[in-house]
């Protein structure tokens, strides 16, 4: 239970234990570089940025955490063990930064990365690493929403594209394509995005009760709507686009390039 001395604190947890396969062989995508600086560096820095967040756990591949934290340190000085600064009302000029090992599944890195906060985390925001480029104004927002009472937030855009729903050819059918079984309605859908944000409480409640077959749960959002908890959509950002693909790295150096030459970042 949280002190009542202390200011309640927010949290990002970043799973990076992925290996990025749809980028090619090699390198883990979240270990990237863009403009020279490592897709992951970047992530922390954009969840840093904001004066709610006061620590940042980096959840990297079981095999690959002294890499992970030594390439941090070299960029971001995080702590070196789950030791955590006093608690700070309203975030502050510093980010605790921590490295933890992540499991098989995206939904256990999750897990794990939930494990390692402290007690006095009320707010839990859950960032992918391949969204390197997130604005400031996105976290803050999906903050905001999360303490005035909202249990599940996610960032999200109107969608440009109109979306058909197909169906799987029936067994021993052949076809030039997939049949089409429905159209949603455009104006209805969102394309989300992260950090998608928590409250914690409802958070730990979604894993602990959550499925766990399989591949586990890609969206935490999802999770709390299956034990009914309202999801609640906020603005997006269209550089919060998720870096998956050879053309998406092109894209992501070109945004750098703009924010370099107009705001020196």
């Amino acid at each position: 239970m949280t002190d009542e001395t202390q200011a309640p604190r927010t949290a990002v947890v970043i799973p990076a234990a992925g290996r990025g396969v749809r980028l090619g062989p090699g390198t883990p995508k979240a270990l990237r570089t863009l403009h020279g600086t490592p897709m992951l560096v970047h992530a922390v820095r954009a969840m840093a940025a904001s004066r709610a967040v006061s620590l940042v756990v980096v959840v990297a591949p079981s095999d690959g955490v002294a890499e992970v934290r030594a390439m941090v340190d070299d960029h971001l000085h995080p702590t070196e063990a789950p030791s955590f600064a006093p608690a700070r009302a309203g975030g502050g000029d510093e980010t605790d930064i921590v490295v933890v090992a992540g499991g098989e599944t995206r939904q256990e890195s999750v897990r794990r990365g939930l494990d390692a906060l402290p007690a006095d985390v009320t707010t839990v925001l859950v960032h992918d690493a391949a969204r390197p480029l997130v604005p400031v104004d996105i976290v803050d927002g999906v903050v905001a929403a999360v303490r005035g009472g909202a249990p599940a937030v996610v960032p999200g855009l109107p969608l440009s594209d109109t979306v058909k729903e197909v169906g799987a050819l029936a067994e021993g059918a052949t076809g030039p394509g997939e049949p089409v079984v429905a159209t949603p309605e455009r104006a209805r859908l969102r394309a989300v995005q992260t950090p998608q944000g928590f409250d914690r409480e409802a958070l730990d409640r979604a894993h602990r009760q959550g499925p766990v077959q399989g591949e586990g749960a890609t969206d935490d959002a999802g999770l709390c709507e299956r034990l009914g908890l309202p999801v609640v959509v906020v603005p997006g950002h269209e550089e919060a686009f998720k870096v998956t693909r050879p053309l998406d790295l092109v894209l992501a150096e070109a945004v750098l390039a703009r924010r370099r030459a107009n705001d020196g970042y």
